[in-house]
């Protein structure tokens, strides 16, 4: 099993920082967004990762890469907590540049080299998850007992209008609508940005092009004509989803993350005690 995380987007979410910076580098407290995705496909037994960036994004490869004079430096001086936190993820990352922002189909279509004839599952750096389990796992798991492939989903998730809301029979996924009026959805549980595919999506993916248009191309076409074929399904995770898509939800991010770390919580039950007392319960 191999991972694709993608990771081209300009992050306009978050302008004026991510004219510099990329948005998978904006951290949680002190760890940049994209080593929980590493973290996440690591633990889940991914041992191959590829990174679609573009041009602007160079600090990506430097992060997942060695840092050999602060290695020395923190060496020397005998800080070896520190220096464990600086080293690399043992696992294979490549990476590879979409030149023009042409969509999430346009950038899946320049795996398909990496990944050959393998699944892979596909990670969107907007989506974080805080869990026992992995998340990459689970849809591992998934597809074992399905030979399909596997779309992440929550159930029932607050304004679920504003998600791609799935439609199941008969354990298949058999439709998805991007973003339905309210009181129009087709089901109750809604996609989230982690999914599994197999090899088959490639040609779809590539029919898809061909017949496009203009402007940004998505991966619907190509996933709507497996969700005919009866070759998708749904896994309703364990654990918490968090969007960091925007500055609200990575605002929450930062506060569930410092959460899980016990150096933190009084600094946190601090301000949550200053701030009620400002403003009240």
């Amino acid at each position: 099993m191999k991972g694709v995380i993608i990771a081209a987007g300009y992050g306009t979410r978050f302008l004026p920082v991510t004219k510099t910076v990329p948005k998978e580098m904006l951290p949680l407290v002190d760890v940049p967004s994209i080593k929980f995705i590493i973290d996440e496909f690591v633990s889940s037994g991914i041992r191959d990762i590829l990174v679609i960036s573009s041009r602007r994004k160079k600090v990506l490869e430097d992060f997942l890469d060695r840092e050999v004079e602060l290695e020395a430096a923190l060496k020397a001086e005998g800080k070896d907590a520190l220096l464990e936190k600086i080293v690399p993820p043992d696992v294979n990352v490549f990476f590879m540049r979409q030149r023009e922002m042409l969509g999430t189909g346009h950038a899946l279509m320049l795996a398909e080299s990496f990944t050959g004839n393998e699944p892979f599952v596909v990670a969107y750096p907007d989506d974080l998850h805080f869990g026992k389990k992995p998340l990459a796992g689970q849809l591992i798991e998934r597809y074992k007992k399905t030979g399909c492939c596997v779309m992440a989903s929550i159930y029932n998730p607050p304004n679920l209008s504003r998600y791609g809301v799935l439609k199941i029979e008969n354990n298949r996924v058999v439709d998805m609508v991007e973003k339905p009026a309210a009181g129009t959805e087709p089901g109750r549980d809604a996609s989230i940005g982690r999914y599994l595919y197999t090899p088959d999506i490639f040609p779809l993916l590539r029919e898809g092009w061909e017949k496009h248009t203009g402007g940004e191309y998505y991966h619907l076409y190509a996933l709507k004509k497996l969700m005919t074929a009866g070759r998708v399904v749904n896994h309703s995770i364990e654990g918490e989803r968090i969007d960091t898509g925007e500055p609200s939800g990575y605002l929450l991010a930062i506060l569930k993350y410092a959460e899980t770390r016990k150096e933190l919580l009084p600094i946190l039950k601090d301000w949550a005690e200053t701030f009620l007392d400002s403003h009240g319960t």
